[in-house]
């Protein structure tokens, strides 16, 4: 058994046409095929740009001691 796996073309009438030498021996063979559409790579969705929704928080005190003081109220 073999698994090959190739990117081809359909022509412009919907038809797919696989030419593959194998080293197999003269015989039937059972084929599989799966057919998966290539996307093109510009397709990808871009990222909203949040930086009308940035802020910055100023801090006043120890972070670390109001972290713990936050988690021994547990």
């Amino acid at each position: 058994m073999e698994v090959l796996k190739l990117t081809t073309t359909i022509d412009e009438l919907g038809y797919l046409s696989i030419n593959v030498p194998t080293d197999l021996a003269a015989g039937k063979v059972n084929v599989v095929v799966v057919l998966h559409p290539v996307l093109p790579d510009n397709n990808h969705k871009s990222s909203y740009n949040f930086s009308d929704l940035v802020g910055r928080l100023t801090w006043q005190g120890d972070e670390v001691a109001m972290q713990r003081a936050l988690r021994d109220e547990w």
